[in-house]
């Protein structure tokens, strides 16, 4: 898009802005940027807009804008005007089959949390911004009235702020008492906000996403999550006991990723009973290292870790044992034909554990080979028609990160 955009004006100042700007602006610099923006970009992309709309052009030399800005800002309404309708957008599938036209908004923005696999914290920081209340009710009544049905909030956290959630949630379902949401919040968070949560079912709230990333103790200290296997077992009680539907996204192949650990990561979700939950993607998704990322940090990264891949805007990497990376891509081959079979999650589960059980052969397949088909497990949930995740690299034909 950059070459295009050169081509079609060689003369226009090409400014970068978002959440993967700043970790790789020696890159997008290199191919013509001249601004790069991160963080709360509209005050300084605004000054730019000015600058270059007087005719003063852009200083030359190094860039004189911060290129991430965290000042807090008074936002504005967004305006969507020119954007396709909400029919082209994902949608939010409920259990009787029918469908529900969904909007985006979001009450906050970071995270104040430094988990090392997210790619937030290198812009961010562990600090978060809160959007005004009246900000976030103003836009709902606006795509509410542009026919949105439920409301995805994409707040990295949407407990970062638990008093301002709450505000939200209230005043959206005193607009609109017929409006559904979802919400993404961290286990940590599920369990410490525990009495937060009925309130939450009470409001709408149909869906709840959390980055579970693994069932593995060690691995979430690696990722430095700050929930434990244990914490997890509990948020999922507290969620049933509030009638909330978790929805776990997974980051299921790491470098220290073991074949015994992910057969234990599949015989988990069956015996947690969360066969329904989970998406076909989160079962191959393979961990994304982007630029600047804190798992550059962990001991013994180096040893597996390749050069930093432009295209892709992430490292390289293999895993130790390169059956595991056999694997993945075996895994990630079933998810798109089950996609194109449509099959139901409880039939995804015996295809995921069938090529598992082919590719790893011997105790492993013993194992899985023990476990009951899932084939009749066929629990209906609310879920967005497409699946979430984060952290994730760009395999084949693999979308990008919603996030």
């Amino acid at each position: 898009m950059i070459e295009q955009a050169r081509a079609a004006n060689p003369g226009a100042h090409l400014c970068a802005y978002g959440l993967y700007a700043p970790p790789n602006a020696d890159m997008l610099r290199e191919r013509g940027v001249g601004t790069v923006l991160g963080g709360e970009f509209e005050e300084p992309l605004r000054h730019l807009c000015i600058e270059l709309a007087a005719g003063r052009g852009v200083p030359k030399g190094p860039q004189t804008l911060p290129m991430i800005s965290l000042g807090r800002q008074t936002f504005v309404q967004p305006d969507r005007t020119g954007l396709p309708d909400l029919s082209r957008y994902a949608h939010l599938r409920m259990p009787d089959g029918s469908r529900r036209l969904t909007g985006y908004t979001e009450a906050t923005r970071g995270c104040k949390h430094l988990c090392r696999h997210c790619p937030v914290v290198p812009v961010y920081g562990g600090r978060f911004r809160v959007v005004q209340s009246d900000v976030v009710a103003d836009d709902i009544a606006e795509l509410v009235r542009a026919g949105a049905q439920h409301i995805t909030f994409g707040d990295p956290d949407f407990l970062n702020a638990p008093k301002h959630a709450i505000k939200v949630v209230r005043r959206l379902a005193s607009d609109f008492p017929s409006l559904t949401y979802d919400i993404t919040v961290k286990v940590e968070h599920l369990v410490k906000h525990a009495k937060l949560l009925p309130e939450f079912s009470a409001t709408g709230c149909v869906l709840v996403t959390s980055a579970v990333e693994s069932f593995d103790d060690d691995i979430l200290e690696i990722f430095d999550k700050r929930h434990s296997r244990a914490d997890l077992l509990r948020a999922i009680e507290l969620l049933a006991e509030s009638g909330l539907v978790l929805n776990p996204t997974f980051v299921a192949f790491t470098p220290w990723t073991t074949a015994v650990g992910y057969v234990k990561f599949l015989t988990s979700i069956y015996d947690l009973g969360l066969v329904g939950t989970v998406a076909a993607v989160q079962y191959a998704i393979r961990l994304l290292i982007p630029a600047e990322s804190r798992l550059l940090e962990v001991p013994g990264v180096g040893e597996f870790l390749g050069e930093f891949d432009a295209d892709r805007l992430c490292f390289d990497w293999r895993h130790p044992d390169p059956v595991m990376d056999h694997l993945q891509s075996e895994l990630f081959a079933v998810t798109e034909e089950v996609a194109e079979a449509g099959l139901h999650r409880g039939a995804v589960f015996d295809r995921i554990t069938a090529r598992t059980a082919e590719v790893l052969g011997g105790k492993a397949a013993k194992v899985l080979g023990a476990l009951p088909s899932a084939a009749a497990v066929h629990v209906d949930i609310p879920h967005l028609s497409e699946p979430w995740f984060c952290c994730a690299e760009p395999v084949k034909s693999q979308l990008m990160p919603l996030f």
